[in-house]
Order: C-alpha cells, then structure tokens, then sequence
C-alpha cells in the first residue's frame, strides 16, 4: 500500500510539472528624455508590468553613476522602479539601462535617455521619438538656449545619415537647429546626436531616438477576384501566378514595387490580367511602377537594384495581359503561351476589337522569364488579343529569359518602349497584331531584336513599328521574316553590328513597306551583308551617331534603369 502511495505521489507531481503555466515577458517602460546638469543627480522613474512576479533589477549607465532608490517588492505583478542618476563632469548624452528580471528568471530592458549640460553653456531640449521608413528622410527640430550666443553645431548619427537643413542664427541665444536624418537600408533603432558650441566654446549634446522601420509588404497568394488596390509606398509578393479574373480590376499606385517569388514550370510565378479583367498600373515619371523578384532588394523610391546586375534573367514569370480583340489562329480564342493549359484563365482573343484591358504607363519589368516547360518561357510582357482601348506606354523590360514584349494578336497600340539584355526577341509579334508600337528603343538582346511572324489563321492584319532604335551588340540577327508577315516598318536605326546578324529576304505574301532604314556599320562592312532582299534601296549607311531617324531617348529619362545605368549614352 505504501508503495502505491509513493507512486501516486510521483505521478500527481509529473502531472503538475508537465502542465506548468508559461508567464509572459516582463515590459519595461522608460522616462521621457531627461536634463540634468553636470556633477548633479536626477529621478528616473521606470514602470513595469511582471506577470510572473517581480524578482531583481539591474543598472547600467554611461555619462554619470545609477542606484536603484527605490525598488519594487518582491512579487509584485506591477509598479515602479525609481533610479537615480548622477551625471559625470563633462556636458553631453548619458543613458540609464535598466534590465528587469522576473521570478521565471525572464528579462527585459528600457533604457532611459539623458542630456548632461553644464551651467553656463547651452541646453539642447531633445524632440520626441519618431518613426522614419527605410532609405526615407524626417526632419527632426532641437531646440536650444545658449547664454554664450550659438556658434556652431556638429552631428553624428547612428542608422543613417543626418545632414544640418535649417541652422540657427549666428550669436542667437536660443532657437532652433533643424536635421534631416536620411534612414540606412536596415531597419532597428537609429540616433542623431548634435553638439551645439557657443561663442564661450562651451557645449552641449542632445539624442535624437528614431525607429526605423520596413516599408509595408503584402504577400499576394490568391487570385484578385474583386476591386482591389495596391498602394503607393508598399511593396507586393507574387506568392505564385496570380490572375485578376474577368470583370474585376487591379489598381497599382505610382511607386509601388511587385515582387515575384521564385519558382518555375507549374509555379511560375506571375501577374496574369485574364480576359475581361482590367489592370490600371499608371505609374509616373517620378515614380514609376517595378516588377522584379524577390531576390532584388530594391525599395520604393529607388530605380537601380542594389544587387541585381541588369543581366540576371528567370528569377520569376512576367506579366501577362489578355484581352478579346482578334487573333489570327485556329480558333477565336486560344490558351497564351507560358501558362498552363489547365488555367482556363490563359484563354485570349475573341471578336472586340476596341476591347479595353486597362492602362499601363511607366512600367518597369525585370529579371523575369521563369520556364514552365521545355522552351516555354514567359516574356517580359505578354499581350494576348488585347484591344485598342487599352493605353501601353512608356514601358522598360530588362533581362527577360525569353522575349521582351510578344503581341498575339489584339489591335493595341504600344508607345515608348526600351527592351535591354533579352535572352530572346526583344519585340515579337504574332497572331496579326493590328497595332502599331512607336518609339522603341532595343539594346543588347539574345536572340532577334525583332522576330515579326505572319498570321496564322484565316484573319490577316497588319502591324506597324516606326521611330526604333537598336543597339544590336550579341544580338543573332536584326530582322526575322516569314514570308506572310505582314507588316510595315519606318525611320528605324541599326548600329553595334557584327558579321552574321541580318535583315532577313523580304515578306512575300502580303505588300509591306521597310522605308527610312539606316545602320552604322563595322569597319569593311557592306550593306548587302546585313540588309538582304533591299538593302540600299530601304538603308542608308551612316557615320556613328549620325542618324536621323530612330528613337526618341528623352522619352526614357529618369524612370528607366537602362538610362539611369548609363546605358542610354550611345544613343
């Protein structure tokens, strides 16, 4: 019988340990920043809430002595802890760091801030915490009163970078000494410290405490099936494809970024505008819209990846537009390229030609072309039978795995377009696109910098591309024909030729016109190497930069990364 008691015993107190309650963290909360004069001391009171029971304080300082002058009793859940501190012989910042400890051995800390200032010398009144986002600015105004009259002020700062924006009078006795703290990419706490002097060379110091916090980020991992927008400032994550289904529009603010999450057949990532759905991304000039990966670092504000090099392609999919306007092919709607056939949502084309999908201005596409199969890539930007009510301008591809921008059918027109370092095509048209796209700029693709096919079904349109530019460089080739294309192309600019890159024999089937041509050759180049089917009578040899047809560069400044990379300068 004694032995079962014993263990009945042993097994009540398993039970009771096994089942011991978790208490939360203590919270320490700490003054306000505090004045005291050099040599004297001062009370700092700290307030506290331990739900396991107050256990033992300890202090740290730095810029004089702390004590504890009061402490809290044991066990208590709540109270105050009063401090006092004793400032040292020299004016300028002090701190009091308080590290509470609890009776489950559990710790936090608050750290108490101080100004020492000596009399005679200037005071600095010290403004509240403030809140700044990563690589933005805030102002942050010290007050001061200096007996000596103000002769200068110096700053140091932690968590980025401060600079004088508003210095007081010369002499003044007191005012203000305004500071623009410029926050570091890394968020956490960040200082500014300022050293006023005055005329007598006495000093004085005040902290600034800033918390510097992350832009806002939004994990996108469903389909967008009702009005929705996504604001300036944010930063979204394509968790995977992603479709804003028919009838429902996605608004994108100027400045926000869209992150793709890698990944690659089945999970390619992208944003994909389904038939009947609409996109209304107007970006700015100032402010342009970025689709990257999220591999690229950059923030809102910025144009130049800190990280990525413009040549890094595949990271994530691209964006995909499909619209009801016609294509030529065998059926009037068809499954796009890059997406799965079982997502009914790739369907495009149909009979409206004047379809409207929405508006695109100031878009910047990078770093994409993930591979959902064997030679079935996503381009930079997909148009799929998108129609003539939708506005496409102004619009940066950079390092695609597989075209720039590729139209399959539809009658939209596209404007002011730079397509850098494809693997692919850079401009790729199929399906008789009915469209025109004017003023584009190519530079360095991987394979064509135009591919232009013919129709494939029974309806035949025909396309125009006038006022381009084309840095061939690694390029294949220069023009790719089908003997059907049907298109008519004008003041268009080759130069960075070298031997095997070609303007293919001319379309056979249909009446198209190639007027305006001219091309900087290599050295002992001829025409007839490169411009075949034509060439001296659409192409005219020119001096390097001596063109007089071609893109329009200024369209471009500012808010593309190839002209801010300085990839623009030959141009």
């Amino acid at each position: 019988m004694k032995r079962i008691l014993i263990f009945g015993l042993v097994l009540y107190l398993a039970v009771l340990t096994g089942c011991k309650k978790e208490y939360a963290l203590p919270v320490v909360t700490s003054p306000e920043s505090t004045t005291v004069e050099v040599s004297q001391a001062v009370d700092l009171t700290f307030s506290f809430t331990a739900e396991a029971g107050y256990n033992s304080a300890a202090l740290t300082a730095s810029g004089g002595n702390a004590t504890v002058k009061t402490a809290a009793a044991a066990g208590s859940t709540s109270g105050d802890i009063v401090v006092t501190f004793t400032a040292g012989t020299t004016s300028g910042a002090g701190a009091v760091v308080l590290t509470l400890t609890d009776d489950e051995s559990q710790t936090e800390s608050a750290t108490a801030v101080l100004t020492i200032f000596e009399e005679g010398a200037p005071a600095i009144t010290t403004p509240a915490n403030s809140e700044v986002t990563v690589t933005k600015t805030v102002d942050i105004t010290f007050a001061f009163n200096a007996e000596g009259g103000y002769k200068s002020a110096a700053l140091t700062a932690t968590g980025g970078t401060a600079v004088i924006k508003t210095n007081a009078s010369a002499g003044a006795s007191s005012g203000n000494v305004v500071v623009t703290f410029t926050a570091a990419r890394v968020t956490g706490a960040g200082s500014v410290t300022i050293t006023v002097t005055d005329n007598n060379n006495k000093t004085a110091t005040g902290v600034a405490v800033l918390n510097v916090k992350a832009y806002p980020t939004t994990s996108v991992a469903q389909n967008i099936i009702e009005n929705t927008t996504w604001l300036t400032g944010n930063i979204y994550i394509l968790e995977g494809r992603i479709t804003v289904v028919s009838g429902v529009t996605l608004t994108i603010e100027p400045g926000v970024i869209v992150k793709g999450r890698e990944g690659s057949e089945a999970n390619a990532t992208a944003l994909m505008i389904a038939r009947g759905g609409k996109l209304m991304a107007e970006g700015t000039a100032a402010s342009p819209i970025i689709f990257t990966s999220v591999v690229d670092g950059i923030l809102p504000g910025e144009i130049a990846s800190p990280n990525l090099e413009p040549t890094v392609p595949g990271l994530w999919g691209g964006l995909l537009v499909l619209g009801k306007a016609p294509i030529s092919a065998d059926a009037d709607a068809m499954q796009i390229e890059g997406i799965p056939p079982s997502d009914l949502n790739g369907l495009f084309g149909g009979t409206d030609a004047a379809d409207n999908s929405g508006t695109l201005k100031y878009l910047s596409i990078r770093h994409g072309g993930a591979n959902i199969g064997e030679g079935n890539e996503i381009n930079g930007l997909t148009l799929g039978g998108v129609g003539s009510g939708t506005v496409i301008e102004n619009i940066e591809i950079v390092s695609n795995d597989d075209d720039g921008i590729e139209w399959f059918g539809g009658t939209v027109n596209v404007k002011n377009v730079i397509v850098w370092n494809t693997k692919d095509d850079a401009i790729d048209t199929d399906m008789s696109w009915s469209g025109t796209l004017d003023n584009c700029i190519i530079v360095n693709p991987g394979d064509e910098c135009f591919e232009l096919d013919g129709p494939e079904g029974t309806m035949v349109g025909k396309h125009t591309i006038k006022n381009c530019s084309a840095y061939a460089s690694n390029a294949q080739g220069l023009v790719d024909l089908d003997p059907n294309s049907n298109v008519d192309m004008d003041k268009i600019y080759f130069f960075g030729l070298k031997a095997g890159q070609d303007f293919d024999e001319l379309p056979t089937v249909y009446t198209c016109t190639f007027t305006n041509f001219q091309a900087t050759l290599p050295s002992g180049g001829v025409l007839t190497s490169f411009f075949k089917g034509g060439s001296d009578l659409f192409t005219t040899e020119v001096a390097a930069r001596a063109n007089t047809v071609g893109a329009t560069v200024t369209s471009f400044q500012g808010w593309s990364w190839c002209q801010v990379s300085g990839a623009l300068s030959q141009f």
